[in-house]
């Protein structure tokens, strides 16, 4: 699922220096290495530098360097990819190294690094190191530290890993469009010690959010909260990978949010603390266990926990809209209507009408309606008892007690002991208590009133929010 290409070859190779780098240094570039399938690879572990434990990318790759008088260099290509979001869509984005995010950068505490950033764009961009100390002019934002990398040229980065944690980076050049069309990247910075903060499984992804019209295949970059699609590493449910554990294990989830609004991001039959942010490891002693947390725009979060309950484990946005895909706005919530006559009438005219809304959309999940090309129904998935009825940013934390040190492939669904699923209850069914009959009422009622039906209407602005 990886290969690797030399992008410059003999003397016609030109590299424009960013920072002050040796001839020979910039005389030779490392070899970019692309990505061309959308599978997580777990990567291997370091055969030079400091050792470290390398971290799972959630539908993606660690990108490889090589060691030059001990500098580490990793070679960055900004260039237009075609990023497969789940089978059956694909979308034409900006990205890195074939593959939107881009491959995550894996460094060790104090670390010399040197990046290579070859722009195969239309435009200029540049790549800001978020949440990293560096000198002032490798900070990467456009007009302010630097010039922006034009067209076809190659800049390059280079400065020490100063504090260890959990980064990212993406462009600030022409970031409305940039970023939209989904430019960013996963960074690590390993302690030193690498017992410190020791977990047995580190997997990361970002936050994107992208508005795909039905039957295109690019974002519409000007859009700022409508988005139809909500995604883990550029890629919705059912196409995201499950999180495979074994039971026992020390877990650590890192995520980081490029998109335009916050994410409460929960995890089901397991409580978490938040162990980490961009601004550092959080001290021990301020930590509490929580269900969710909300990952403000920006802000990367890294929760652990205790991988203790066997069990397929939902992991998602508890913003309903964010596991949907290509959600239409705007729409008459047609709950309670009764659509029988007019559906007769409509379906003398359109032989294919279905009637949605009556009674609810669950009815969504399971209807294979004609869709236009490369567009993904609203709500999929098919789990071991039906219709998950998810899209979005939503996958799973399967934990098992086969899964191997080491082994994140997926052993299948969760085979759950007898008389451990909730079942349908057939015997007789106790007085079920209604607010009417509740008692302890310290206002109650003066006389029964005729009932009232309120009608509300909504103020204009932001379409549907």
């Amino acid at each position: 699922m990886i290969s690797r290409r030399n992008f410059f070859k003999g003397a016609g190779a030109v590299a424009v220096s960013a920072s002050l780098v040796s001839r020979v240094g910039a005389a030779s570039l490392p070899e970019a290495v692309v990505a061309n399938g959308p599978a997580t690879q777990p990567p291997p572990m370091p055969q030079t530098g400091r050792p470290f434990s390398p971290v799972v990318t959630l539908n993606g790759w660690s990108l490889p360097w090589r060691m030059n008088n001990n500098v580490k260099e990793f070679h960055l290509v900004a260039e237009p990819v075609v990023r497969e979001m789940a089978p059956g869509m694909k979308a034409n984005l900006w990205g890195y190294n074939g593959q939107s995010p881009g491959p995550t950068i894996e460094v060790v505490e104090g670390d010399r690094v040197r990046i290579f950033v070859t722009n195969k764009l239309p435009e200029h961009t540049s790549v800001h190191w978020h949440g990293q100390r560096l000198p002032n002019g490798m900070d990467g934002v456009t007009g302010l530290t630097q010039p922006g990398i034009p067209a076809g040229k190659t800049f390059v980065y280079e400065f020490e890993a100063k504090r260890p944690g959990t980064f990212m980076y993406h462009p600030h050049a022409d970031e409305m469009v940039q970023m939209a069309m989904g430019m960013m990247g996963f960074w690590i910075t390993h302690p030193k010690n690498p017992n410190f903060m020791k977990v047995d499984r580190d997997f990361v992804f970002l936050l994107g959010s992208y508005d795909i019209t039905p039957g295109s295949y690019t974002p519409r970059v000007n859009t700022m909260l409508d988005f139809n699609l909500f995604t883990f590493n550029s890629r919705v449910f059912p196409g995201i990978d499950t999180m495979n554990v074994r039971q026992g294990d020390r877990v650590r989830i890192r995520v980081g949010n490029l998109t335009m609004t916050n994410h409460p991001i929960h995890l089901h039959g397991h409580e978490f603390t938040v162990t980490g942010t961009d601004g550092g490891w959080t001290n021990p002693a301020s930590r509490w266990p929580e269900v969710t947390a909300d990952i403000a725009v920006g802000q990367m979060r890294a929760i652990e926990f205790d991988a203790t309950d066997l069990g397929d484990w939902a992991f998602h946005c508890h913003k309903s809209h964010h596991t949907m895909n290509a959600m239409g706005h705007n729409l008459p919530t047609l709950i309670g209507v009764d659509h029988k006559g007019v559906a007769e009438k409509i379906n003398k005219l359109v032989p294919d009408y279905m009637v949605m809304g009556e009674r609810g959309m669950a009815d969504m999940e399971s209807m294979e309606m004609p869709l236009p090309d490369n567009t993904l129904p609203m709500m999929t998935g098919k789990g071991p008892f039906g219709g998950v009825g998810m899209g979005g940013m939503f996958t799973i934390v399967k934990v098992r007690k086969e899964q191997k040190p080491g082994d994140y492939s997926d052993h299948g669904w969760y085979r759950h002991p007898a008389g451990t699923v909730a079942y349908e209850w057939t015997g007789a069914l106790p007085a079920a208590s209604r607010n009417s009959s509740a008692g302890g009422q310290s206002m109650p009622l003066a006389s029964k009133t005729k009932p009232v039906e309120v009608t509300v209407r909504k103020p204009l602005g932001h379409a549907g929010h």
